[in-house]
């Protein structure tokens, strides 16, 4: 309760400090879109891993320091499995940083972690609304369909995301027998 005190102070002050605004996040697009580019070209699965993981380094950028306090704090609690506690740091960063997908994506991703799609998914649609090539809100969301049992949704929305990463783990929903797998493949 401490902690949540603090975060919350923390974010008051810096509202205060920012005139009641939270910066833009730092422009990452082109970067994403380079490293998406060479996710597509790379020759195999491991490379394209260690690609994907400077995505994460710009998606997780916060737009100022008390931001990213409080993400990497929700983020932490993520990891601990403290998904009530992730969820109020994530309020509290959407609700100071309204225009930052990542506070969005966290907090879909610790709602999806608690089973909890209809909370999950609108989430996801504003993660990828304020950033369109996000590949794990939008790979988030084609798992978040398919909890939801909304099985063409989820299909479409899965191919999309190989679109921008073909070696995505959850590619392998869309093989003979996977639960995404195309209607027709299985005669």
């Amino acid at each position: 309760m401490k902690q949540i005190a603090f975060a919350f102070i923390l974010l008051v002050a810096s509202t205060a400090a920012n005139g009641g605004e939270c910066p833009a996040a730092p422009d990452h697009s082109a970067d994403v879109l380079d490293v998406i580019s060479q996710i597509q070209q790379a020759e195999s699965e491991q490379a394209a891993r260690v690609l994907s993981s400077r995505l994460w380094e710009y998606w997780a950028d916060a737009p100022d320091e008390s931001a990213q306090e409080v993400l990497d704090r929700g983020m932490t609690r993520l990891r601990a499995a403290d998904l009530l506690g992730a969820i109020e740091d994530f309020d509290s960063l959407v609700a100071y940083c309204p225009f930052y997908a990542e506070g969005y994506n966290q907090r879909a991703f610790a709602n999806y972690l608690r089973q909890d799609f209809e909370a999950a998914l609108p989430d996801l649609d504003k993660a990828i609304e304020l950033s369109p090539n996000h590949v794990a809100a939008i790979s988030g969301r084609a798992l978040t369909l398919l909890g939801l049992n909304r099985i063409e949704e989820a299909r479409e929305t899965l191919n999309a995301a190989l679109e921008l990463n073909p070696w995505l783990s959850e590619r392998h929903l869309l093989a003979p027998g996977g639960p995404l797998e195309p209607a027709g493949q299985d005669i």
